[in-house]
């Protein structure tokens, strides 16, 4: 009885977590290296979407090693959100175990949440205008 209301708990948190919140999460996730924490926010085969890149994460694995793969951390300088949808922009440093190509530079993508999952990971343009977050 107590694991199903655990359970619950979890699942119920899960669906109240907003766009930024997970957002956030990730990011913190992906600058500690935890590539495996980062790996739990993204739904069952979520799309990521990156210049020459349009595949789904059909396993857990993949995930995992999409979130290694990318050589940067990442300080969140804003989110701008709508909806399930949510942009976030960052300025790339340094993160653990990997060679950052852009340090200092800005980067940004959009995160599609869903029951407080990623469905959907895309590297877009830097939005323009005056940043808050």
């Amino acid at each position: 009885m107590a694991a199903a209301l655990a359970v619950a708990a979890v699942s119920s948190a899960q669906a109240a977590a907003s766009p930024a919140t997970v957002v956030r999460a990730w990011s913190r996730a992906l600058n500690a290296n935890d590539n495996e924490r980062a790996a739990r926010l993204f739904a069952a085969n979520a799309r990521v979407v990156q210049p020459g890149v349009d595949v789904r994460l059909s396993s857990h694995k993949l995930a995992v090693a999409f979130n290694n793969a990318l050589p940067c951390a990442g300080r969140i300088v804003e989110i701008r959100v709508s909806g399930e949808r949510a942009t976030a922009t960052f300025v790339l440093g340094a993160r653990p175990k990997h060679r950052c190509d852009g340090p200092g530079q800005k980067a940004a993508a959009l995160f599609v949440v869903h029951n407080g999952k990623i469905v959907r990971w895309q590297q877009v343009a830097v939005p323009e205008g005056p940043t808050a977050s």
